[in-house]
């Protein structure tokens, strides 16, 4: 009686189904790189930190993003204006707030003094080379009692005013133009409301809203290729003038020894 014919074992796929998961997970991890990469920086940088600590199994390091945040509040804290300056952050980036009464006169884009030393320490941190490619978007806002002068002849003027009086000052600190927005909202955004039910001024919320707000988010990839752009072109023309300094200083002529005064 001839031997029965071997039984063929059903091959295993269920690997197959961790393939499947893995490629799919893949195709939506680089999805997720893509979309971040174009509108949200901020995101894009928690994630890909998040994900790093995750496979080198190492604590989470902070972004550059992170890292702006708590650098501008050491900023505000050695210069003692945490009263009059609040530091958040968003899923856009960096808010800082800064009460226009701390840092305009009543009814003015006019800077007060006190105000100067806390401005340009924050120009100087942004000026760094690792904030170099962050967008600054300043925003006036005022509150809701009318103002008529013959510079400002409503809220619009006056809110507009301040947020570019905030921008030139920056601007004259060597921040590149390029990377700044100045906006005028009036109080068509206020952040408490103006006014109770019965339709009573809250003097307390009138005061918050006048505020000066920057905004500081990380550029897109294609600003932030000109930003690079940018600075390498700074650098290079500060390179060039050195060197030609450094020429100039070694073709001029050595001065001429007057001939010592024979004595008798």
């Amino acid at each position: 009686m001839p031997p029965p014919p071997p039984v063929e074992e059903p091959v295993d796929e269920s690997w197959l189904a961790t393939y499947a998961d893995a490629i799919t997970l893949l195709m939506a991890f680089f999805v997720m790189l893509l979309t971040f990469a174009e509108f949200d920086i901020p995101a894009y940088e928690e994630a890909a930190a998040a994900i790093a600590s995750n496979v080198a199994g190492q604590e989470q390091q902070a972004t550059t993003t992170q890292d702006l945040k708590l650098e501008i509040e050491d900023v505000v804290f050695e210069m003692a204006a945490d009263q009059a300056v609040e530091v958040s952050r968003d899923s856009r980036g960096v808010t800082i707030e800064m009460k226009s009464g701390a840092f305009f006169k009543p009814g003015s884009a006019e800077l007060r003094d006190k105000a100067i030393p806390v401005l340009e320490k924050m120009a100087l941190l942004l000026a760094a080379k690792k904030y170099a490619c962050f967008n600054i978007e300043v925003e006036g806002h005022t509150d809701d009692v009318p103002i008529k002068t013959a510079l400002f002849p409503s809220n619009w003027e006056l809110s507009a005013a301040r947020a570019s009086r905030v921008t030139r000052y920056f601007i004259t600190q060597k921040l590149q133009s390029f990377r700044f927005r100045a906006i005028g909202l009036a109080d068509t955004d206020p952040k408490v409301p103006n006014r109770d039910l019965e339709g009573k001024p809250i003097r307390e919320n009138q005061a918050t809203n006048r505020r000066i707000q920057l905004r500081l988010e990380r550029m897109n990839l294609e600003q932030q290729k000109r930003c690079d752009e940018k600075g390498n072109l700074k650098a290079m023309l500060k390179s060039v003038g050195q060197n030609q300094n450094q020429n100039s200083a070694q073709e001029a002529p050595a001065p001429t020894q007057a001939p010592a005064a024979k004595t008798n």
